[in-house]
């Protein structure tokens, strides 16, 4: 839905009366996938401790990471075929049924059950989050809605290590699991008063298996490399996931029954170097997974203060979607969305500067600073890249499943950053400084792409503005 309205969008026009649920559902959704992701990092270890299964520790992950990237290619299907409606009460059944599964699970396995099947629901409700702004929302709410709703993941950084915490300290993990589930209940009793019933048209689209296979091919192997030690086993795994994402590629330019969007392949196209935008920003959170790590080895930080150190990413993050979110000139839009990456790279760079062994409180201070401004650039950015992500045709349902790409997109750059990531931290071993150097410099570098994606993504629309002017 589209409007002419250019009066100044301001956050508190996300929940006013007639808006208020929809707003609610939308980040609902996706705060409870983030907050999913990072509960485990603070209770894993007391539930390994409780049911055992302590081998199978690592895979809690990488099977809710594979279920996410799954469903959230399916997302744009299950819109066209259930509507806004539909689509988020399916989303919710599993994430639910996992949750409870999760809850009673009596042995590391059941666990792994129960986290795969929420990671199902939970790569739906993060990739629903941002398909149905279009139809939600007026256009000119579009940057504010992307906004609130990508926030979600800096709250998920905060709360999910706090809430796994203080359940584990408590030695009721269980009950971690248990919120989770009372929480997707409410959500569900929401949908139907809060969103569209439009936009199902009950179509059954072909589901693309060799894309579906390819892709979560690549995923399975950067996620069983981000478990490996030995570099040569991991730059392996990583160059057979990256043949893998090649072959996806190349499959999905010929084939008419793909994942993403016939237009990311079409010549002139800016989407490819849009989406290319939201994996290297994506790339670029993964500090946040080692920076406690850096904490208690190189300053000695207890564990629940190290774990706040990696949240300083979202921190930043959150905080300047905030205010770049409202940027709505053409010429202003585009310098942040250049500017992004390149303070993102920028923060990483200085945090990596500054590490070293013994740090004190005032070195500490300032990595914080980094991951801030690091984070800083992320926000800035991925509003105005996501949004450009909806307008790239004028057909709404090309735009929708454009949109849905942007989850998929978003899961996929993580996973490959995690796995880079975890090659970059063995190459420095054992040299706990070289590592974390190793890693936000290479980070940094891969931020830089997202400026060239930046610059890219715009000209073929200028391009454009030049031929309709001629």
């Amino acid at each position: 839905m589209t409007t002419t309205d250019q009066r100044p969008a301001g956050f508190r026009d996300l929940f006013v009366a007639t808006r208020a649920a929809t707003s609610l559902v939308l980040a609902g959704g996706i705060a409870l996938h983030a907050v999913n992701i990072f509960l485990t990092t603070s209770l894993l270890p007391t539930a390994v401790d409780d049911i055992g299964g302590e081998r199978l520790y690592a895979w809690s992950t990488t099977v809710f990471m594979i279920a996410s990237v799954i469903t959230s290619m399916l997302v744009s299907r299950t819109l066209a075929l259930r509507g806004p409606v539909g689509a988020y009460l399916i989303a919710l059944t599993p994430f639910v049924a996992g949750a409870v599964i999760a809850a009673v699970s009596q042995t590391m396995t059941v666990l792994l059950v129960g986290r795969a099947i929420q990671g199902a629901g939970g790569g739906m409700l993060a990739g629903l989050g941002f398909a149905v702004i279009q139809a939600a929302y007026p256009e000119r709410l579009w940057a504010r809605a992307t906004a609130l709703v990508s926030a979600m993941w800096g709250v998920g950084t905060l709360v999910g290590p706090a809430l796994g915490g203080a359940f584990a300290q408590f030695d009721a993990w269980r009950w971690a699991f248990g919120v989770l589930a009372l929480g997707g209940v409410a959500l569900a009793v929401l949908v139907p008063k809060a969103l569209p019933r439009s936009g199902g048209d009950g179509v059954r689209a072909p589901i693309p298996y060799v894309s579906l296979v390819l892709l979560t091919g690549a995923t399975a192997l950067i996620s069983v490399a981000s478990l490996r030690t030995e570099p040569v086993e991991l730059t392996a795994l990583v160059a057979a996931a990256a043949l893998a994402i090649v072959a996806f590629a190349g499959w999905e330019r010929r084939t008419p029954v793909r994942v993403l969007p016939a237009s990311t392949y079409a010549a002139g196209s800016p989407l490819r170097w849009l989406y290319l935008g939201i994996a290297t920003l994506a790339i670029g959170t993964v500090a946040e997974a080692f920076t406690p790590l850096f904490g208690q080895r190189l300053a000695g930080l207890e564990p629940l203060v190290a774990g706040f150190l990696g949240a300083a990413v979202s921190v930043g993050w959150s905080g300047a979607m905030v205010f770049s979110s409202g940027a709505q000139r053409a010429a202003t839009v585009r310098r942040v969305t250049i500017a992004g990456p390149v303070v993102l790279a920028v923060g990483l760079a200085v945090t990596a500067l500054f590490q070293r062994e013994d740090a004190g409180a005032g070195l500490v201070v300032v990595w914080v600073l980094g991951l801030v401004v690091a984070g800083a650039g992320i926000g800035m950015a991925f509003p105005h890249v996501v949004v450009a992500v909806m307008r790239t045709s004028p057909d709404p349902a090309e735009a929708g499943r454009a949109s849905a790409g942007v989850t998929t997109v978003q899961l996929i750059g993580m996973a490959i950053g995690s796995a880079v990531g975890g090659l970059l931290v063995n190459l420095g071993a054992p040299s706990m400084v070289a590592s974390a150097r190793y890693l936000l410099f290479g980070l940094a570098a891969t931020a830089l792409v997202g400026v060239l994606a930046a610059l890219r993504s715009a000209q073929p629309r200028a391009d454009a503005v030049e031929e309709q002017l001629q």
